[in-house]
């Protein structure tokens, strides 16, 4: 977990609170229909419980560095490439401004397309 040394204390900040920005983030972005899990198992754990970080994974390596990984289902019909660079943009740009701590990598994984229904 990031933490802080500030003049009066130690701030730490949970994994779960960087996924929830960066859930909230993920849904401003153009052309993203909805959030995915990486695999099958976690996707039936996560149906099984009510938690709003499904499709977002939250590391920090040995350095402290913070590294986000996106799962996703796009619209059919956008261009993934710009869909995917504006969720990196967007999650940088929030988390960074909520945490004042920079983000060492977003890693955006599209794990479908999905028809919107007219």
């Amino acid at each position: 977990m990031p933490t802080q040394d500030e003049p009066l204390g130690l701030v730490d900040i949970s994994t779960n609170t960087i996924a929830t920005i960066t859930n909230q983030a993920v849904n401003q972005c153009y052309g993203v229909v909805g959030m995915s899990q990486k695999n099958l198992i976690n996707g039936i754990a996560s149906f099984l419980s009510a938690d709003n970080r499904r499709g977002i994974d939250v590391n920090m390596d040995e350095d402290g560095q913070i590294n986000i990984d996106v799962y996703v289902v796009v619209e059919y019909g956008v261009r993934i490439r710009t869909v995917a660079k504006s969720i990196q943009n967007t999650v940088k740009f929030h988390v960074e401004k909520t945490l004042g701590l920079p983000i060492h990598e977003i890693n955006v994984f599209v794990q479908g397309l999905r028809l919107q229904k007219n």
